[in-house]
């Protein structure tokens, strides 16, 4: 038998540097056998903000379905509770992303989010729009706006991370490559993105939420912001004007700016982890992974206790 080694957990030197053994092990790893770890990597260390804000576009992205958007208008969580659907949907992502697809966090977070999303009926076309998001968002912000690139096996290991949570999550017909995969997300677009009143509805609820963290005279420009850094399509089908050219280019510069001291410095924890990461609906600390969810659906999952047993008397 082989014996199983704990990967290292890196510190930053001087405590506001980069590691450079972060990325040497990077380039030491092969995505097609490491991929979960080259992904704990990449959230953890490298781009933890980056991949934050490009999942958060990704979420956005799939409101441009009146489909999708339709059945979230319906249940009214976005509108009602709409920071903590966003705290339980970036805790449930991020604890199979750090602690991977095969640990037990990651195991049972896969398992909740199936039994949520067992409680709708949602085409199997839909779920595999959203994973293409989850990749190719990613992957073109941080070749954006990363302060570098990702390389070709980073990209191929989160191409391969998320098709296995595909998988995982029973999806049929998950396309085997990424170009597949962009034919297919090309495909759904081209058909399923076009405006209604249901994508502006969680949109604007979504924009709402972001409003709420940042001081009352910057929140006006949270939505030209987020109409800066989605695609036309995505414009049209919220409804949202393009910004005019000096508003764009204030939010591009910024963004390109901030990459130049990220090449030394990192201001994030290292690593990046649920532990250390505040969630707002949450300011006593983390819940457990099976409490996450609607308040409606929650009691019908009937969550598997993380506390030992007591002993009776």
């Amino acid at each position: 038998m082989i014996a199983q080694t704990t990967p290292p957990v890196y510190a930053k030197v001087l405590g506001v540097f980069r590691r450079p053994a972060v990325r040497r092990e990077l380039q030491r790893l092969d995505a097609g056998r490491d991929y979960q770890r080259m992904v704990q990597l990449l959230v953890g260390y490298e781009f933890p903000f980056d991949i934050t804000r490009a999942l958060e576009l990704a979420l956005f992205a799939t409101f441009a379905s009146p489909r999708v958007s339709a059945l979230l208008a319906h249940t009214g969580q976005f509108e009602r509770h709409g920071q903590q659907r966003y705290d339980d949907t970036s805790l449930l992502i991020s604890r199979f992303m750090q602690d991977g697809l095969d640990s037990p966090a990651g195991q049972r977070a896969i398992a909740h989010m199936n039994r949520i999303h067992g409680f709708y009926a949602i085409p199997n076309e839909d779920f595999l729009f959203v994973l293409s998001t989850f990749i190719f968002y990613p992957i073109n912000w941080v070749n954006r706006y990363g302060w570098r690139r990702l390389t070709p096996a980073e990209e191929r290991a989160l191409f391969l991370f998320f098709r296995e949570v595909g998988q995982r999550m029973n999806l049929r017909d998950v396309p085997p490559t990424p170009e597949a995969l962009v034919t297919f997300a090309q495909a759904y677009e081209t058909r399923h993105f076009r405006y209604a009143d249901s994508n502006r509805r969680v949109a604007d609820a979504t924009v709402r939420i972001v409003e709420g963290w940042f001081p009352v005279w910057l929140r006006p420009l949270v939505k030209p912001a987020f109409a800066t850094l989605i695609s036309e399509p995505l414009r049209r089908a919220f409804g949202y004007p393009r910004p005019g050219r000096g508003f764009r280019t204030l939010i591009e510069s910024a963004l390109w700016l901030r990459k130049w001291p990220l090449r030394w410095v990192t201001f994030e924890p290292y690593p990046t982890l649920v532990e250390n990461t505040r969630y707002r609906s949450y300011p006593s600390g983390v819940p457990a992974i099976e409490t996450l969810g609607p308040e409606g659906l929650v009691p019908r999952m009937k969550p598997r206790s993380t506390e030992p047993p007591k002993n009776k008397s």
